[in-house]
């Protein structure tokens, strides 16, 4: 299903509310969802998308701000559920064009977001907000309701306009004993409900998995059967914003007398904000500096860092590639406390082989009850519908077999198939008299984030970083006398990603010889067309012996 093919929306009709996604839909990241009523926006969420192997190069992935970047005066606020990086790490890309947006959110989220923004030497206008409380955003009224994730202090949004009650769940599950005590609002989402609620955006990444999800708190046992295992040192890689899973390994940690240290930037970063606003709790005296491991007992230390997601720079990677100061070996215990993001399959397992091949004993998820999922299962996506009672639906959070999967949820409790949307990056629905419909579609893609360059590479410059990777390049040099009609230098030719370069080269030196003296004697002239003839030749000639499709780079001068 695709609607770039959609005309563009008319405009907005009086008291209509206007949805639209400039991330989010149809992948597992970039989460930024835009709201329009009376001319003015509201957005909730913004945030960046991890390349994959195919974006060679890539460091982030940005939502396409292509659609609102002219109006940007118009944002009444930036609301954030909460704060991981796939709805907050794009924030420092939106302010560039606007500074003094207003962002709302719980005072974790606000805290990491702020520590994120001083590196990019930005100072925000923020206003933390507390569970069930209501602000005024222009014609907005937003109500923030808790709800447990993978992360404290997690929201959901409601969102009134005299066009109808919208429901954002953002990320949450129904962990009923969560480590933090602090529950999914389900008593809101029934009140909500009993109110009337024209539309409920919804997580969809665990939508294909039966039932509900497994609680924190049954990965205890098994982290103690870990610790009690464990012969020498105990590395924990997870997201450096999983602060319920990383007290977890604190509070194992102290039950088997080890210490803790945290290493990598952004670990140290996060869990120093969390200690200091109280959501993570550490006993006096547990917590050293990295670099006092090496003087203490292997048996007594516990590595807490990121990689988990197998991130090229990451610690974890880092140790499997034996690029860092901290090894392991077979008395080692490496546990990757996460999932894995789709996608990152081949990273995790490349981080998994290389501490393998090291000797030391790895346990993750595949094999071990080490993580449960942030996100809510089928039966508690099915729990909620009947509670929320939406006229409508927009699955959200997750790539096209997710939000397929949770449109079958909606429908399956009675939902008209008429009334559950499912949408891309782009899509423009509007909600008019209770119903919502697709009205058109304003292009977007992706934008990314290479080093300091923002939206510099395009898809173009990634194929032929894709060819060079995979296929590797060739160059000619010569230089011609066209008034002689002769060559009077080279071609020198140097070929790169082949493995037989010499055998390469000399019969392939002939072939362009001869296309070049031809075309030459039959008057081509054209610097251009000389180019493209060795180009095709070369490109035929590679072609048909060794079967690749390498980037052809001629360079021809005139004498």
């Amino acid at each position: 299903m695709s609607h770039a093919k959609l005309p563009a929306p008319p405009p907005l009709a009086e008291g209509a509310l206007r949805i639209f996604a400039l991330g989010g839909l149809g992948e597992i990241g970039r989460n930024m969802t835009v709201f329009e009523f009376g001319g003015r926006l509201l957005i909730v969420d913004c945030g960046v998308l991890f390349p994959e192997d195919n974006q060679p190069g890539i460091d982030l992935i940005l939502p396409d701000f292509g659609p609102i970047i002219d109006r940007l005066d118009d944002i009444e606020a930036l609301v954030l559920t909460h704060g991981h990086e796939d709805h907050i790490g794009a924030v420092p890309y939106l302010l560039r064009g606007r500074k003094d947006i207003p962002i709302l959110g719980s005072r974790l989220t606000l805290a990491l977001l702020e520590a994120k923004l001083k590196e990019h030497r930005i100072q925000p206008v923020t206003h933390d907000v507390a569970d069930r409380q209501v602000e005024r955003l222009g014609p907005f009224e937003v109500e923030f309701l808790a709800v447990n994730h993978s992360i404290p202090d997690a929201m959901a949004v409601a969102i009134r306009t005299p066009a109808g009650l919208v429901l954002h769940t953002g990320d949450f599950k129904m962990d009923q004993v969560p480590l933090d005590g602090r529950i999914t609002d389900l008593n809101s989402f029934a009140r909500l409900g009993d109110e009337g609620v024209d539309l409920l955006l919804v997580d969809s990444t665990n939508a294909e998995v039966p039932g509900f999800v497994t609680s924190e708190r049954d990965i205890i046992p098994v982290l103690d059967a870990v610790f009690l295992r464990a012969e020498g040192r105990i590395i924990v890689a997870s997201f450096a914003s999983h602060v319920h899973r990383i007290q977890q390994i604190i509070d194992m940690a102290a039950l088997h007398g080890r210490k803790i240290a945290f290493v990598g930037r952004s670990m140290v970063r996060n869990m120093g904000i969390a200690r200091d606003l109280g959501y993570l709790r550490i006993p006096g005296g547990m917590l050293v500096a990295s670099d006092d491991l090496p003087s203490l007992p292997d048996d007594e230390t516990v590595l807490i860092c990121t990689g988990s997601q197998g991130e090229p720079m990451a610690v974890l990677s880092r140790i499997a590639n034996r690029d860092h100061p901290i090894s392991v070996g077979p008395s080692d215990t490496v546990v990757l406390a996460s999932s894995l993001i789709p996608g990152n399959e081949n990273s995790v397992f490349r981080v998994i082989n290389g501490l393998a091949r090291l000797g030391a004993h790895i346990v993750h998820k595949g094999n071990a009850l080490v993580h449960v999922s942030g996100h809510a299962a089928a039966g508690e996506l099915r729990y909620v519908y009947n509670l929320v009672k939406p006229r409508n639906v927009l699955p959200v959070h997750g790539e096209w077999r997710h939000m397929r999967a949770n449109a079958e949820i909606a429908m399956s409790v009675g939902i008209p198939e008429d009334r559950v949307v499912l949408a891309e990056d782009g899509t423009v629905m509007d909600l008019v008299d209770g119903k919502v419909s697709i009205v058109g579609y304003v292009p977007v893609g992706f934008v990314y984030v290479d080093g300091s360059g923002v939206g510099d590479v395009t898809e173009t410059s990634l194929k032929d970083r894709r060819v060079l990777g995979e296929e590797g390049f060739i160059s000619v040099f010569l230089a011609v006398d066209i008034v002689d009609e002769k060559i009077v230098a080279g071609p020198e030719i140097h070929a790169r990603g082949f493995g037989a370069d010499d055998e390469l080269v000399a019969p392939l030196r002939i072939e362009v010889v001869k296309v070049v003296e031809a075309a030459l004697a039959d008057g081509i002239d054209d610097i251009h067309e000389l180019q493209q003839r060795i180009r095709r030749v070369v490109g035929k000639w590679v072609n048909t012996n060794h079967r690749r499709r390498p980037m052809i780079i001629p360079v021809v001068v005139e004498a």
